[in-house]
Parts: structure tokens; sequence; C-alpha cells
């Protein structure tokens, strides 16, 4: 792709982007924030991990996705008796009594890991090195994964028996954590008049891989002012309680805070929102605009917080 300039390359961008969400929504109905974080997660080359009740069309959602993107687009339904070889691919023995490897179904473009607290540490480790690594390695060799390489994770928040939550550490390779809710009265309106009769809504491909790459390497290229990555880098130093920068509501109710990641994505979301809006560089409000969805799941809330019911956004909201 060829722009003259940086700036006409954003310009582009976001259009695009205007262009790609609006084809999304001639099938999604509503979850416009939702979308738009998903989409900011892959144009920021991370990964996001979706929590809500079934029936949101989370896989409709990805798939819709995928389409529009033109990616190769793979389901996993994480189970209790997952494996690793079942996510990643396994050798066999063939005709030729050579070993040859398999691969699984991680080696895809997009990757709905549905339902990721429901199969075992040493599963979800496998899809969790592939995600840090954006590479898997069997029996000592090392297979390099697609790229663009997304995945999108979702958790169920009821029906906890029987779960393997996610560690702390495993929920920071994730870059945002998005809580989708149930739709308005209107937007289930809609829905249920699209879902039950025959007409099938086919999407366009707006972009494919080789323009996607493009456009995350167009914001990595954008520059961030130096009040603005201060900015950032503060406001996660601000989440550790007892450090200099700590506020008293952060010493009261928290037990951990964020580590440098956090500020990473931080900055690199910003970047993302600001190319969006078809801005040249981020202000203070794109940080804020990320922030919630990037520091929620990376702080932990002590027994003080959960007894007063202070929520993880309502902390966030408060170092503003």
């Amino acid at each position: 792709m060829n722009y003259n300039s940086d700036a006409e390359a954003i310009d582009a961008f976001s259009k695009v982007y205007e262009d790609v969400r609006k084809e999304i929504s001639t099938v999604i109905v509503g979850q416009n924030e939702v979308v738009k974080s998903v989409l900011i997660s892959i144009f920021s080359n991370g990964h996001c991990l979706l929590v809500g009740v079934p029936g949101l069309a989370k896989t409709l959602l990805v798939q819709t996705v995928a389409s529009v993107l033109d990616l190769s687009f793979n389901r996993i339904q994480f189970t209790p008796d997952l494996m690793p070889s079942d996510i990643v691919g396994s050798e066999i023995l063939g005709e030729d009594r050579n070993f040859k490897f398999i691969k699984g179904p991680i080696f895809s473009n997009i990757i709905l890991a549905d339902e990721i607290n429901r199969t075992p540490p040493k599963t979800q480790a496998a899809l969790l090195e592939a995600m840090q690594e954006k590479s898997v390695t069997a029996a000592g060799i090392t297979h390099t994964l697609s790229k663009p390489f997304f995945v999108l994770a979702t958790q169920n928040p009821i029906e906890q028996e029987g779960t393997y939550p996610l560690p702390e550490a495993q929920l920071d390779r994730f870059m945002f954590h998005v809580d989708l809710g149930y739709p308005t009265f209107e937007e289930e309106l809609n829905i249920v008049k699209n879902t039950t009769g025959n007409v099938k809504h086919q999407t366009k491909h707006i972009l494919n891989g080789e323009q996607i790459s493009f456009f995350q390497d167009l914001v990595k290229k954008i520059p961030v002012p130096n009040q603005v990555l201060e900015y950032a880098v503060k406001l996660v130093a601000k989440t550790r309680p007892q450090t200099d920068y700590a506020p008293e509501l952060i010493n009261k109710y928290l037990s951990w805070g964020a580590g440098p990641r956090a500020s990473q994505y931080l900055v690199i979301g910003a970047k993302c929102h600001a190319a969006i809006n078809g801005k040249y560089s981020p202000d203070v409000e794109d940080v804020q605009a990320v922030a919630s969805s990037i520091l929620k799941h990376r702080i932990v809330r002590n027994y003080k917080a959960e007894a007063d019911g202070l929520s993880a956004e309502s902390i966030i909201q408060n170092l503003f």
C-alpha cells in the first residue's frame, strides 16, 4: 500500500475503520463499544478477553469480523478434557514411516477460544504461549503462526463450578477485558427480526491480511507527545498500592496493581484510538478511552473493595 505520507495513511485508516465498523453493524446489532474494542485489539496486534453470558452472539461477532477482514477463522470449544495437542497439533507416523506434523486449529488468523476457563491450566498455557510468541513448538521444531494472528477468548461469568480461572499472569497477556452486556429492548427487537426470517446478509470483504499488517505497523509509527506518554505510565503507576504515586483510594482498596505491559498497551491502544478518529497523534482523552478495558483485569481488589461494593471500573475512573 502506497501513501505519500503517514498522515495520508492515517486518513485512509480512519475511513477504512469506519467502513469495517458499518459492515459489521449490518450483522451485529448494537454492541458498538465491543466491536470497537475488538477492532482496536486487532489493529494494535493484541488479544481480547470477552466476558458475557451465553447467547450474546460472541461467536457470530468473531465470524463476522473475520469475514469482513477476509481472514481465516477457527473456533475452539474449551472443555475439561481438551489437551494441548488438540489446539497446537501433533506429530503422526505417516505411511512412509516418517513423522509429520499435523497442524491444529491454532493455525488460523482469528481464533475464538470459547470458554477458556473451562480447560485445565496446561491447555490454557499452550494457547497463551502461542498468543505471546506467535509460534508453537512441537517435537523441538518451531512453527510460525499465520499473520495477522488474533485471539478472542470468552468467559462465562456464571456457572463457575468446575472451571479453571485464568491467573493474573495469564490475564495480563490479553490487551482488553471487555464485558458484554444484554442488548436494549429495541436492539433485541431488531435481532429477533433479523434472525427469525429467511433473509441472510452476506458481508463484504473490506480488508485483507496484508492491509491489516500494514495498518498495524502504521499504528506503531504514530508519534506520542511526552506528556501523553508520562500520563499513561503515571496512570499505571497509580494502580500500585504502597508506592510513591498511589493515592489513598488505591492503598485502601487494591492488593496488587498493573505491570509494565499495561503501560505498553495503554500507549499503543491510545495510538490506535486516535488513528481511527482521524487524529495524527494521541492525547490524554485517547488514553482514558481505552484505560478501563486495559486496566481492570490487571488490578486485584482486596476484601475491603468487595465489601464496599467498589468495582474495578469505578476504581479506575477515580484515577482519572
